[in-house]
Parts: structure tokens; C-alpha cells; sequence
């Protein structure tokens, strides 16, 4: 059963960032190589969307929301892939989740105030 971890969220003020992580594994504990990856999100009282995705070309695409603000990246094992976000808005305030192997991840608050 592949089991999804992300870290990263908190609390930041507007203009701050963020780095989202989210890596894969099997019980008992097995990495696996991460070939493509989506993000999305959930705001309250809204329906979760997706915000970024990564291909396995390696070639990403993003929502108009946060482009130019949001970078997918991965590490170099391809066993983490990292969300930066940058230029945070108090709208970017939403529970956010990965998905690969068929998998959700747990999801990380992430809640932009001053």
C-alpha cells in the first residue's frame, strides 16, 4: 500500500513562502521513485483544485492562480518532489495535498495571515 508523507505547511504572513514536500513509500518503508507528481488544494467551503502538476518528462504546468509564484521541483533521486511557494496571499490560505501512485497525500494546512 503506497502511503503519501508531506511537510511544510504553517503559518506565514503576506509576501512570505513556503516549501511543501511529499515523498512515497510502501509499508514496510520502501521509497519510490517519484515519476510524476500533482498538487492541489482545498480552501475552505471549496472544492479542492489542481494547482500544479509535474510530468514525468519533468516538464510542469501550473494553474493561472499560481504561476509564476509556485515551482515544482524534485530532488535528484526523484524521490522527494518540493513545492516552493513565493509572493504567499492571504487567498493561498487552503489544506494542501499530493498525489501520485494513485495516492492522496494526508494534506498540510497552509494559512497565510499577518
Amino acid at each position: 500500500q503506497v502511503q503519501l508523507v508531506e511537510s511544510g505547511g504553517g503559518l506565514v504572513q503576506p509576501g512570505g513562502s513556503l516549501r511543501l514536500s511529499c515523498a512515497a513509500s510502501t509499508a514496510p518503508g520502501t521509497i519510490l521513485t517519484i515519476y510524476a507528481m500533482d498538487w492541489y488544494r482545498q480552501a475552505p467551503g471549496k472544492q479542492r483544485e489542481l494547482i500544479a502538476s509535474l510530468a514525468s518528462s519533468g516538464s510542469t504546468d501550473y494553474a493561472d492562480s499560481v504561476k509564476g509564484r509556485f515551482t515544482l521541483s524534485r530532488d535528484n533521486a526523484d524521490k522527494m518532489v518540493y513545492l516552493e511557494m513565493n509572493s504567499l496571499k492571504p487567498e493561498d490560505t487552503a489544506v494542501y495535498y499530493c498525489k501520485t501512485w494513485g495516492t492522496w497525500g494526508q494534506g498540510t494546512q497552509v494559512t497565510v495571515s499577518s
